[in-house]
């Protein structure tokens, strides 16, 4: 069985193609950062992540080239597909990468949008807490308990 499940971030913006013919099919090109689970003896020198490069067809492809930016978190599952080429300087050149069959966002926009701006280096947003509250929530005056439609 081949079946693939990543979690991670998009390194850049998804590279679409389309290709020729009556029926032209999106096929999208994209590279998620997938955090290693259980890094060993990370001194902080060590890589902790690794970079999965993804081809998504049709529809997908689509969708990919629409709603994903750099930094969005995914959720995606496919297929590993191998092959190799040889170069322009003779060199036989392997590749691997997974063929998507399932995407999807794996955090909302607003969390993505929060990450983001960290995630490319900008400088973080904290929303402001409403005047009166506490510990997140907004106060409610006395006396308004007879005008709430639940109690």
């Amino acid at each position: 069985m081949n079946k693939v499940i990543l979690m991670g971030r998009l390194t850049r913006d998804p590279e679409v193609r389309y290709s020729q013919g009556e029926n032209s099919l999106a096929i999208a090109r994209y590279t998620l950062a997938v955090d290693r689970r259980n890094a060993r003896g990370n001194n902080g020198d060590d890589q902790t992540a690794d970079f999965i490069n993804c081809v998504a067809f049709g529809r997908s492809g689509e969708f990919a080239e629409k709603y994903f930016r750099k930094g969005t978190k995914l959720l995606v599952s496919g297929r590993i597909q191998t092959g190799s080429y040889t170069n322009k300087d003779g060199v036989r050149v392997y590749t691997t990468e997974v063929v998507v069959d399932d995407q999807e966002f794996a955090e909302s926009k607003n969390a993505s949008s929060e990450n983001n701006s960290g995630f490319a280096g900008g400088s973080s947003y904290s929303r402001p807490e409403p005047a009166g509250s506490v510990d997140g929530f907004m106060n409610i005056p006395d006396g308004i308990d007879e005008e709430l439609p639940f109690n």
